[in-house]
C-alpha cells in the first residue's frame, strides 16, 4: 500500500511540475551575448511607441504602465486616459525580464545586473553588477552549454533555433 501511495505521489508531482502546452521537440535556444562594457552602456530611453511583440510582468505606477518585453526592455505607456491610453516610449534593457517601481525609480534586471533607472530623468542612477542569476532560456528547454560561453561576454537573451532546418 505505501508503494502505491509513493507512486501516485510522485506521478501528481511529475504532472505538477511538467509544462503545459505542446513541446516542440525540435526546438532549442541559443544564447545571445553582448560584451560587458556594451550592456553597462545598452540602457536609453526612446521617446517613441514599439509594438508589444512578447511581453511579460505589467507594473502600474501613478498614471503609467511599464510593460515588460522579454528581454528587450520596458514599454513606456501613459494611462492619465484609461480609455485611450498612449504608449509614449521604450527603455532599452538587454536581457529584461524582471522589474519593480519605488517612487521615481524602475528597478530592472540588465541580464545579470540589477539598475536603477530614474523615470523623471530618464537616466541609469545605479548599477549592481554580477548579483543576479542569467536569464533562463524560454520554457527551461535544451539550451546552450554554459562552459561553452565567450569570455567577457554576458547573456543577455535567447532565440528559438530549429536543429532539424538549421534555421532561426
Amino acid at each position: 500500500m505505501k508503494k502505491i501511495t509513493l507512486l501516485s505521489i510522485l506521478i501528481a508531482f511529475l504532472l505538477v511540475t511538467l509544462p503545459i502546452g505542446a513541446v516542440n521537440e525540435n526546438a532549442i535556444w541559443v544564447p545571445v551575448f553582448m560584451k560587458r562594457a556594451d550592456l553597462e552602456q545598452s540602457i536609453k530611453y526612446i521617446a517613441e511607441s514599439r509594438p508589444l511583440k512578447n511581453p511579460g510582468k505589467i507594473y502600474c505606477k501613478d498614471h503609467y504602465i511599464y510593460v515588460n518585453e522579454l528581454y528587450k526592455g520596458v514599454h513606456v505607456i501613459n494611462n492619465s486616459n484609461p480609455s485611450h491610453p498612449v504608449n509614449e516610449g521604450f527603455i532599452v534593457i538587454p536581457g529584461c525580464v524582471d522589474m519593480a517601481v519605488k517612487e521615481n525609480a524602475l528597478y530592472v534586471d540588465n541580464a545579470v545586473d540589477l539598475v536603477a533607472f530614474d523615470l523623471t530623468t530618464k537616466q541609469v542612477t545605479q548599477r549592481i553588477k554580477d548579483v543576479l542569476p542569467e536569464p533562463p532560456a524560454p520554457g527551461y528547454t535544451i539550451y546552450y552549454p554554459v562552459n561553452n560561453r565567450p569570455k567577457d561576454m554576458i547573456l543577455v537573451a535567447w532565440k528559438k533555433k530549429n536543429e532539424e532546418e538549421g534555421k532561426e
